[in-house]
């Protein structure tokens, strides 16, 4: 498909945002009428720049409040009109979008609206220029597509036709279906945008709260199914107002942009693929997502003094220093199935950005059956494939870059448990396990604090490279400020990654951010099956957990229906409890080492399948008292 985006979902001057489209593979813009107005050239001149740049702008817009005023106020639009025209001519821009009336004076009279539609199309036509009209989901008598395209087909011109936004339709919660009986050839041009699902003036959410398709909470892929279904065959664009991206560098949101696009299209792709095999469009077909087995080890980056203070605590957790990587200086430690790596090798890529933080975690592996079709597809959706440096018999293991500069490995599940390290490690002899193994058997979930303009980033890259599904959004309090967090997972939960921002510059999460100079992994889970042992024996190797206050308990029974007995147990242990209708969660945090990382032990119970999230204020609150 033609890939379009409106200038006014990026940060920076025109110049400066057309750069940014045409580095991220767009085909053309969406021109907003402000971006020129302040733009200090021509409209010739600017189009020879996007000329240059292998761009074609595909839209000009808005134009506002024309349909359905009086005389007077009409003939003034369509004096209006002819000027905007004239730009259009001279930048090369084919189409205008004109969008619903909000205007007081706008009368409820669908009639009037098509005729002075048709006039405006008519003038239009005599420079072969089209007009596109869309439903505002704020317009003051059209706010539905069925209404808009009621208004379009009275007006019986060829050179008017409909414009659909996915935000207009999907906030209002008005049934997209109907979209599949217009002909597509009277669509003339679609825009796309998700959200998050949130209650407010649908004019405010509009203007500051959309997204890219796959960071919000829409089915975007259901609509963009009944447009292709009604035979469209025009650019596919996004047009995103949002308060972030307004701020954030504008080639990191054009990569962003481009990738929700792509998500979009192999989405749409194989939900159509079952009910209309064949496409009028090409629609973008990447690798399929893997699937992702579980977490096959965490790296740190460490200088020397800090891999010291790492290997005394790894070691106090019931780890066993098992092996010596065979050209690197990389440690290996491991307890159940939990492998952690730390690398304090002077010129890794792997420590990169976090060599001037002291212990910071720089990769994650994952395992899956294919990694090279999962870099496959990584790459496909815009992310960067990482080789790193290999000796003599050593195993190269595909990577690709995450947000923030993260590596993530794709792991051969062929390789079983241990093939990897025995491969690139020199192994000690003799049994795996260790006098102070204190029963701690996988990786939970991994935590990450991120700055407020790459959580829609994760919750994208998180979906679209790797197959995750985003959980509920949830805000926390810490003691100066409020977290907002929101948990991913693959279907069988055996991969969990927990995206964690803060609105405030003062929590603990913020601060962490600004020692560790962006997003980096602020808390890992390790899940144990008797967290009351594995507590004791943790306690007893010297590992210091975060005391929690008496007043938890006490309040916890007033919430929660708990056996006297259980309720002291947690009390005296400093166990934390949450319960769900499918299971209950029993979780105590470590106390926090450089650059504020630390650890959290974790017992689920049933089918809990949550993270423990309500107590999250309790654990916050300790840390900032002590």
């Amino acid at each position: 498909m033609h890939r379009s985006i409106a200038t006014v979902s990026l940060s920076g001057t025109l110049r400066q945002k057309l750069e940014a489209v045409a580095a991220a593979g767009f085909d053309g813009i969406e021109l907003f009428e402000a971006d020129f107005i302040n733009f200090k050239g021509t409209a010739k001149e600017l189009r020879g720049i996007v000329a240059d740049l292998g761009l074609s702008i595909d839209l000009y817009q808005p134009f506002r409040d024309f349909e359905g005023m009086p005389e007077a106020q009409f003939r003034r639009s369509l004096e209006r009109a002819e000027r905007k025209f004239d730009l259009m001519e001279a930048m090369g821009a084919p189409m205008v979008l004109c969008c619903s009336n909000t205007s007081p004076l706008c009368v409820d009279d669908p009639a009037l609206a098509a005729a002075q539609l048709h006039e405006l199309a008519e003038r239009a036509a005599r420079r072969n220029l089209r007009v596109g009209f869309e439903a505002l989901a704020w317009g003051r008598h059209t706010s539905l597509y069925g209404q808009a395209w009621n208004i379009v087909k009275q007006a019986d011109h060829a050179h008017l036709g409909l414009i659909l936004d996915s935000f207009h339709t999907l906030s209002l919660k008005d049934d997209p279906a109907g979209i599949a009986d217009i002909p597509g050839e009277r669509i003339f041009f679609l825009q796309m945008a998700d959200a998050p699902l949130l209650a407010m003036d649908v004019l405010q959410w509009a203007r500051h709260h959309r997204s890219f398709p796959g960071q919000g909470d829409f089915d975007v892929v259901g609509f963009f199914t009944q447009v292709l279904r009604a035979g469209y065959t025009g650019p596919l664009s996004l047009e995103i107002f949002n308060d972030i991206f307004r701020e954030t560098p504008n080639r990191r949101t054009a990569v962003d942009a481009m990738r929700s696009l792509l998500y979009l299209e192999s989405e749409a792709r194989q939900r159509l693929a079952a009910v209309q095999p064949q496409q009028r469009v090409e629609l973008f077909n990447p690798p399929p997502v893997a699937a992702l087995s579980g977490l096959s080890f965490i790296e740190f980056a460490a200088d020397d003094a800090s891999a010291i203070t790492l290997d005394t605590l790894v070691r106090q957790l019931g780890f066993r220093r098992i092996g010596k990587h065979r050209s690197k200086a990389v440690t290996l430690y491991r307890q159940g199935e939990i492998n952690f790596i730390v690398n304090a090798q002077p010129d890794s890529f792997a420590r990169g950005r976090f060599e001037a933080h002291g212990t910071s975690v720089c990769a994650l592996g994952v395992r899956c059956a294919d990694p090279l079709a999962a870099v496959e597809r990584a790459t496909a959706m815009r992310s960067k494939r990482h080789d790193s440096p290999v000796g003599p018999n050593e195993l190269r293991v595909p990577a690709v870059v995450a947000p923030g500069g993260n590596l993530i490995h794709f792991v051969a599940e062929s390789l079983g448990a241990n093939g990897l390290y025995e491969a690139d490690f020199v192994l000690e002899d003799g049994v795996l396990t260790a006098d102070n193994d204190a029963g701690l058997q996988q990786i939970d979930h991994v935590a990450l604090g991120l700055a407020l303009d790459q959580l829609d980033t994760w919750v994208l890259f998180t979906r679209a490279v790797l197959g995750l599904e985003p959980g509920e959004s949830l805000e926390l309090a810490d003691p100066f400020g409020l977290i907002r967090s929101r948990g991913v997972a693959n279907a069988e939960r055996s991969v969990r990654l927990v995206l964690n921002v803060s609105l405030s510059q003062r929590t603990r999460t913020a601060r962490t951010l600004s020692v560790t100079g962006g997003g980096a992994v602020h808390h890992i889970a390790l899940r144990c099956d008797d967290i009351f042992e594995t507590a004791a024996k943790l306690r007893a190797n010297g590992t210091r957990f975060v005391p929690i206050s008496n007043n938890y308990y006490d309040d916890l029974a007033t919430r929660i229906d708990l056996a006297p007995e259980l309720l002291e147990r947690m009390r005296a242990a400093g166990v934390l409890f949450d319960r769900s209708p499918a299971g209950d969660y029993l979780h105590i945090y470590t106390e926090s080492f450089e650059g504020g990382l630390f650890f959290e032990v974790a017992q689920r119970v049933g089918s809990y399948d949550a993270y423990g999230a309500l107590n999250a204020p309790a654990r916050m609150a300790s840390q900032a008292q002590d």
